[in-house]
């Protein structure tokens, strides 16, 4: 599918979906309780969706409904699968249950698209070949899926670079279910707010832990422990909120976005804060649950520190082509390792349409104000580029093509259409 994008303001009100990153967390614990979680407000994403054929590989029955998905564990525990365990596109989905895999005694063997089988696991192999199971990738030359898991794992102490915090996350949820003490420790954590999401997810589902709430450098489980099962309405997701967000500040628009996430649970809600400080007229109603943007101001560019809010760098980028001056986005070298290199892959195509764009090992210059002109540009199948390339269309000269736009499923399924509800004027062939 190419997805078409011109100039245009918009106006009106929407609301996002809910959190990806949520949605997978309640899935994978679910699939963990002895018992029936109900899970509201799903995103039915296909990453998502990708977690819930995990959890169902792994024993759990699952009905989806619109609006509710009813998850019921295993009474007897997680299975040993029958068949591989296809990932999909969702790397959270793929790490996380590697790591579980690693407390079943028999083989598990799991792989995901094309993305999934380039992007590194060795690390959090490694880790688990740490506590004595046995993890190696099918292709011994080759640091990505597929993989092949046996344990079960032995409590012990590990230690992660923290470049990955899905790596940590996943040896967190799978720590509860070992026999004794896992002590995972941390050297110069990042993406820190999804750290703090998954212990807040375990901690209410009925896991003790112990960690460092200051700079994550160490958390500790004392196992087996069981999980509770969930019952939970999931909030809207930030990292989908920030895409109107942006359309409506680099256009001449007035945009309220509604049903929002005002619990501070989700770390890109801090994109309301750095549009503020670029200039934008952002108004965050904690009260309503609603904020209210409004373009027509000039943004500036500044220094934004991107290693706590990956996905937003690609909105980022697009953002910082439309402000005056120069936006350095730094802590980026986590980003390069995501369904892309996020940082090369937005500075190739945003150049197609005339940015200027320096890519540095550790940081991503945009010299902002230089005028943008619609060109075919590619998605390179990664969701977050798609959206932001359709929104850097709304601000450019002439008809931007945005190719294999499909990919937005992933993470917003309906992302054209909802918004076109408020003027986006998206066409899709």
């Amino acid at each position: 599918m190419i997805a078409l994008s011109s100039r245009r303001n918009l106006s009106g009100r929407l609301s996002v979906p809910g959190s990806k990153s949520h949605t997978i967390r309640a899935v994978l614990i679910s699939m963990m309780a002895d018992g029936v979680s109900m899970i509201r407000n799903p995103l039915p994403s296909e990453d998502c969706v990708s977690a819930t054929r995990a959890a169902k590989a792994l024993g759990a029955k699952i009905k989806i409904e619109k609006g509710l998905w009813t998850v019921e564990g295993n009474p007897e525990g997680l299975k040993t699968p029958e068949d591989v365990i296809d990932c999909g596109n969702s790397g959270t989905t793929f790490y996380f249950v590697t790591a579980i895999s690693g407390t079943l005694s028999d083989y598990v063997v799991l792989t995901g698209d094309y993305q999934i089988r380039r992007r590194p696991v060795k690390q959090l192999l490694g880790a688990i070949s740490d506590l004595g199971a046995f993890a190696v990738t099918t292709r011994s030359d080759v640091d990505a899926a597929p993989v092949i898991v046996k344990g079960p794992m032995k409590p012990g102490r590990i230690v992660f670079g923290g470049k990955m915090s899905q790596y940590i996350s996943g040896m967190l949820l799978a720590s509860a279910r070992l026999s004794g003490t896992t002590r995972i420790e941390v050297e110069q954590a990042i993406e820190r707010p999804y750290l703090q999401m998954t212990v807040d997810w375990i901690s209410e589902h009925g896991i003790e832990i112990d960690y460092d709430r200051n700079n994550y450098s160490f958390f500790e489980v004392r196992g087996p422990q069981k999980y509770k099962t969930v019952n939970s309405t999931i909030p809207s997701d930030w990292e989908s909120v920030a895409f109107p967000l942006v359309a409506a500040l680099v256009t001449d628009s007035e945009l309220i976005i509604e049903d929002l996430d005002i619990s501070g649970s989700q770390g890109d809600a801090v994109i309301v804060d750095i549009m503020k400080e670029m200039g934008g007229d952002v108004t965050l109603n904690g009260d309503g649950n609603y904020l209210t943007a409004r373009g027509g101001n000039r943004l500036k560019g500044i220094s934004i520190d991107c290693s706590d809010i990956p996905d937003a760098l690609p909105i980022l980028s697009v953002a910082a082509c439309f402000a005056q001056g120069d936006t350095i986005l730094t802590g980026v070298e986590s980003i390069r390792v995501k369904e892309t290199d996020r940082v090369e892959v937005m500075k190739r195509e945003l150049s197609k349409m005339g940015a200027s764009i320096e890519d540095r090992p550790d940081r991503m210059i945009i010299h902002g104000g230089k005028k943008l002109h619609g060109r075919k540009v590619e998605s390179h199948d990664d969701h977050r580029v798609a959206m932001s390339l359709a929104v850097a269309g709304l601000f450019s000269d002439g008809v931007t093509e945005v190719s294999n736009a499909e990919c937005v499923s992933v993470s917003f399924p309906g992302f054209f259409e909802l918004m076109n509800t408020v003027g986006a004027g998206f066409e899709t062939i």
